[in-house]
């Protein structure tokens, strides 16, 4: 319990890494005011310091016009706001006639039906009683009457005679519809703040809207038809022969701000419906009214199939009003957004606009990796290679021919190499040296190359039982490492060595000659700084089996017993002969 309440009563927080460069500090501010200028005009335009509230509305219309026709069949006839414009089919439109289709002098009776509504028979039997279809104009009567000369149809009860004209006049019969006008009236609310508004504004007077027009005035509440068609991009003359659906949108975007207030209506049009004839089924918008009177004690009534257009007015729209709530949300929503400025700053390092050695170097500070405990990675140096190998640790392939997962350069260790330097100088020469040990060179026999394995490049490896230690120094085909006269002064000289040990521990007593073990793992750490330098964090240097060969030629253990490659995580372990 006492731990678990440790461990809440901490604090983490970011490491930072801090790089002094004119040219990088200049690009993250400049970065920075483009982020915090974009932020500002986004909030000015969008106004993402407001409150907003959606409008609340109701429309009503009236039309006004006059136009005379000439219909076949009934004469010269007047049409006024009442012939033409029919109770509305929905909220917020309005409908005007345009073109009609009239029959008149309509009464109860049996008359043939019209083709291709009726059903073409030969005798009465073809002609079943009471029968209808969803297209007939009436109910069968089962009799089989005369429709033509060569020809017959099954008589039906319905209002004779029926009407035999499917396709509206061309020009449209009301095509003077388009110098009608229409007052539309939209009163709007927006709750939230407690606004009311409409779009006839209070300086708005009886003597303004009878002289308003639109071309002039873009607050003119008052429309003609035929613009309204036109901005829809549509024209009249073609749209009233069939009719459709034209939109009227009118916009409200209000800014409620003492300083900036404006709350003005945006009228634009569209045309809603499909205006291709080929294209649909049922183009355009009719309906069937009728007219009833008696004449000689008879109900008649003249029909009329009327198409027009249906004007549907749409209104929508927001206001906004100052709110501090909403400009913090805002200013904290845009913080991330100079994330963007670390992200690029970083992309360039990364990139050939520095060198790979600042980039290397950069990600090593910034960046700290740690490795799965499942997983080992190796670092490997060939002596006919530049750059170290990191590989991961198979159990079943030699260690030799596995892929690197990665190449990264090779850090020199510069504290090791001058102490190493002035060791050297203070020791024997060269030429005493090379001299110490008869097997300083290693000279394969011709059995040896014959018992060579095959991962072997040198031709001085054996073989081992663990894929881990099947190493070789080389890459390609060459001399071994081991048979150099460096490696001897740098891995195998005994005064050397003698003289690091003292160097890490100056009141150490010097190692017993028989006890070769401390000077074993000493070389094996001067071979690590000599040829792998500053080891990569979290992978374990691998000693090729050549090298770890001779040294134990060099310095042998007592009783003939290795430990073997035993992966390590630090250095310090490695310092420690752990390996």
């Amino acid at each position: 319990m006492s731990c678990s309440l440790i461990g809440l009563c901490q604090y983490e927080t970011n490491k930072l890494v801090r790089i002094r460069s004119v040219r990088l500090g200049s690009m993250k501010w400049t970065l920075n005011a483009a982020i915090l200028l974009f932020i500002c005009i986004m909030m000015l335009w969008n106004r993402k310091y407001q409150e907003f509230d959606l409008v609340v509305s109701s429309v009503t219309t009236k039309v006004k016009g006059v136009a005379q026709t000439s219909p076949p069949g009934v004469g010269a006839m007047v049409w006024d706001v009442v012939d033409y414009s029919v109770p509305s089919q929905g909220k917020n439109s309005f409908f005007v006639v345009t073109n009609v289709i009239v029959t008149k002098n309509q009464k109860q009776g049996k008359c043939p039906e019209v083709l291709p509504n009726g059903r073409l028979c030969r005798t009465d039997k073809d002609c079943e009683n009471g029968a209808w279809e969803h297209q007939s104009h009436g109910i069968q009567t089962g009799a089989c009457v005369k429709f033509d000369v060569m020809r017959k149809i099954c008589e039906v009860s319905a209002w004779c005679p029926i009407e035999t004209k499917t396709k509206p006049p061309r020009p449209a019969l009301l095509a003077a519809a388009e110098n009608f006008t229409v007052l539309i009236k939209n009163n709007i609310r927006f709750p939230a703040f407690n606004f009311i508004r409409r779009n006839i504004l209070p300086d708005m007077n009886d003597t303004y809207l009878r002289s308003c027009q639109r071309k002039n005035d873009s607050l003119c509440p008052i429309f003609r038809l035929g613009d309204i068609v036109r901005e829809a991009g549509e024209k009249f003359s073609e749209v009233a022969v069939e009719g459709g659906v034209i939109g009227i949108q009118i916009k409200w975007d209000c800014n409620l701000d003492w300083l900036m207030k404006r709350c003005l209506p945006k009228y634009s049009f569209r045309r809603l419906d499909e205006k291709e004839s080929n294209k649909t089924l049922y183009p355009g918008l009719n309906f069937r009214y009728a007219k009833y009177h008696m004449m000689n004690g008879v109900e008649e009534r003249t029909l009329y199939k009327a198409f027009g257009i249906r004007f549907d007015v749409m209104v929508f729209g927001q206001a906004g009003r100052f709110s501090f709530i909403q400009l913090i949300i805002y200013i904290g929503s845009t913080l991330s957004y100079y994330a963007l400025t670390t992200v690029l700053i970083d992309w360039l390092i990364g990139t050939s606009c520095y060198s790979a050695e600042v980039g290397q170097n950069y990600s090593e500070r910034k960046v700290e990796s740690i490795q799965d405990k499942q997983q080992c990675i190796l670092s490997v140096s060939y002596v006919d290679e530049k750059n170290i190998w990191l590989v991961k640790r198979s159990q079943k392939k030699s260690l030799q021919n596995i892929k690197p997962i990665s190449v990264q350069p090779r850090k020199e260790d510069a504290g090791h190499l001058r102490a190493v330097l002035c060791l050297l100088q203070e020791g024997t020469s060269i030429e005493h040296d090379s001299q110490t040990h008869p097997n300083s060179k290693i000279n394969p026999n011709p059995d040896t190359e014959s018992r060579r394995p095959a991962w072997c490049k040198c031709d001085c490896c054996s073989s081992s039982p663990l894929p881990q230690e099947e190493l070789c120094c080389r890459q390609t085909n060459g001399p071994c490492i081991a048979t150099s006269p460096l490696f001897d002064r740098l891995v195998l000289c005994r005064s050397l060595l003698e003289a690091v040990l003292l160097y890490r521990d100056p009141l150490s007593p010097p190692p017993d000659p028989s006890q070769t073990t401390t000077l074993r793992h000493c070389a094996y750490r001067q071979y690590i700084s000599w040829r792998f330098g500053v080891p990569h964090s979290d992978t374990h240097p691998a000693i090729p089996r050549c090298c770890v060969q001779r040294i134990r030629e060099e310095y042998p253990s007592p009783d003939g017993q290795y430990s073997g490659f035993r992966p390590v995580v630090t250095m310090q372990a490695c310092e420690n002969g752990e390996l």
